[in-house]
């Protein structure tokens, strides 16, 4: 696989998680009134979610390819 390639997979992949990871901290907020169990399990979830999309921007940064919010 070229780079060019590798690089918008990557990119694409980032991307899908960061969505993933902004929609599981938005669940956090709709299980709110189910109870402690169901909260932990969502910012369980987020946690791992951000944990995931923080890892993507890893490898991306060391291509040198950087998102700014």
């Amino acid at each position: 696989m070229n780079h060019p390639v590798a690089h918008a997979e990557l990119i694409a992949t980032y991307r899908r998680a960061e969505a993933d990871a902004a929609h599981k901290f938005g669940l956090i907020k709709a299980v709110a009134t189910k109870g402690p169990k169901a909260i932990q399990a969502a910012v369980e979830t987020a946690a791992r979610a951000a944990k995931r999309r923080d890892s993507y921007a890893r490898k991306l940064a060391e291509l040198g390819v950087n998102f700014k919010d």
